[in-house]
């Protein structure tokens, strides 16, 4: 049985213009994601990842090679409403995303893509803006509202087109750190209800949040594994111009200061547990 999302062996350039195309993001590309997944995707500018999330749903797709969703070829211009039935993205900017004078209006522009009945979309509007906290804000103009708030607006946008898979697409890069905080608890609360997400990033703290984190430099994958195993690759990170989160940087230096404690410790709760731990013995 195939995974839910599967690339293989896939090459991607972009076009630099008619008939030319500039040198390969993606080369001989090969990448499995299940469904219920909660993958991490973490890499500088140009490393690929955001074309990795482009090509998960059709917006773009691969020069050879094959990306599959939920065994269906991005390929295949006759399913591409059925891929994004399927895998909904949630882009870096709001304002691109948002395209209705109303919060409502908004969110059920999808929905009517789709041809969905009238009645419906009402139901799948007030279950979407209420899933992400926004249902208070159905009547009001997008543009008044915070960065945290028009990304849950998108995010709900996609919901109500009751998507398997949410690709969020550097989501949180324009965001303060409340509105990234936001859309990350959103992100979370949805895989827990067995959604499958898809969190490209360059935020280390955020992608410590994942299940399963992929590194990228160069259109390559350099890492894939649990944010411990993936973090505690310091010096394959730094190669690729990549670092670890905040908190393992303060365990390394504890644990310098001879602290007996784990240097690859990821969370506010496992530092401190590992400090109460050396402070007793």
């Amino acid at each position: 049985m195939s995974s839910f999302i599967e690339f293989e062996n896939v090459t991607f350039a972009y076009s630099a213009g008619e008939e030319e195309k500039t040198a390969n993001v993606l080369e001989n590309f090969s990448l499995s994601i299940e469904k219920g997944e909660f993958v991490a995707i973490l890499g500088h500018n140009g490393s690929g990842k955001s074309t990795v999330a482009k090509l998960c749903n059709g917006i773009e797709v691969p020069q050879t090679g094959k990306v599959l969703v939920d065994g269906i070829d991005t390929a295949d211009e006759e399913r591409i409403f059925d891929i994004r039935r399927k895998v909904g993205m949630v882009f870096q900017n709001p304002d691109n995303q948002l395209v209705a004078t109303i919060v409502e209006d908004d969110v059920a522009f999808g929905p009517e893509n789709l041809g969905v009945d009238p009645a419906e979309i009402r139901v799948r509007v007030d279950n979407a803006l209420k899933s992400v906290g926004m249902f208070d804000f159905r009547l009001f103009e997008p543009h008044k509202l915070s960065g945290g708030q028009k990304q849950r607006v998108a995010i709900a946008g996609i919901l109500a087109m009751e998507p398997e898979c949410i690709i969020f697409d550097e989501s949180t890069a324009m965001l303060d750190p409340k509105g990234r905080q936001e859309v990350m608890e959103t992100a979370k609360a949805f895989h827990k209800k067995g959604m499958t997400i898809v969190f490209i990033t360059h935020f280390m703290d955020e992608a410590v949040q994942a299940e399963r984190v992929i590194a990228m430099d160069r259109g390559r994958i350099i890492l894939d594994g649990t944010p411990k195993e993936v973090f505690s690759e310091r010096d394959v990170l730094k190669k690729a111009k990549l670092d670890v989160p905040e908190i393992s940087k303060l365990a390394k230096t504890l644990k310098i200061d001879g602290f007996a404690i784990d240097e690859n410790a990821l969370t506010v709760e496992e530092l401190t547990s590992g400090i109460i731990s050396a402070l007793q013995s």
